[in-house]
């Protein structure tokens, strides 16, 4: 029995230090959001599971609001927290630091995550919807970094130069036969 799992990383949202579970969404990312549910709108969704940030959120609110469903809040899909939360990193040391943790998955910078704690976090709720909604279609609101550690967990093809290429929004479909990953592909352009 085949199980789809639609991995939505969240649409554009500009970064506010201290804000990172309550940011919304830019107005480019709005936009991708009301292109993101058109694109969807034909494909069965039985339920619509979220990080409980506002930006993945409101990224498949519209997918949920389609099929008169809720927007099921999941605290293990939240985006994996890089450094502490009075932190600010400029862009560059953040994308050392993300280049840094999938060389090295055990290393976390003080206050942070390293990338296997987030993955092991990441995999729980994973195996958790697959249990629940076997056989079904689940929409899941997440985030880049924690979409590529679930990816590299079955494939360490899935690495920091994939992540660098993904777009927000970005929509991946992996299909499962029981457990066992079966197939991965890119739903978004």
């Amino acid at each position: 029995m085949e199980t789809t799992v639609l991995l939505v990383r969240h649409a554009e949202s500009s970064v506010h230090l201290g804000e990172e579970r309550t940011r919304g969404l830019t107005a480019q990312g709005l936009e991708d959001v009301r292109r993101l549910t058109a694109g969807l709108r034909q494909t069965h969704i039985d339920a619509v599971i979220s990080s409980p940030y506002a930006r993945a959120v409101l990224t498949v609110q519209g997918i949920a609001d389609d099929r008169g469903l809720p927007v099921l809040a999941v605290e293990e899909w939240r985006e994996r927290r890089l450094h502490g939360e009075d932190v600010s990193l400029p862009k560059e040391a953040f994308l050392a630091a993300i280049g840094r943790s999938f060389a090295d998955p055990d290393e976390a910078l003080p206050g942070g995550e390293s990338l296997r704690e987030a993955q092991a976090r990441g995999l729980l709720a994973l195996r958790e919807l697959l249990r629940e909604y076997r056989g079904g279609t689940i929409a899941v609101g997440t985030h880049g970094n924690l979409m590529v550690m679930l990816l590299r967990a079955f494939d360490a093809r899935y690495d920091y130069a994939f992540w660098q290429r993904l777009s927000m929004p970005d929509v991946y479909r992996l299909t499962f036969g029981e457990d066992k990953l079966m197939g991965v592909e890119r739903q978004w352009n």
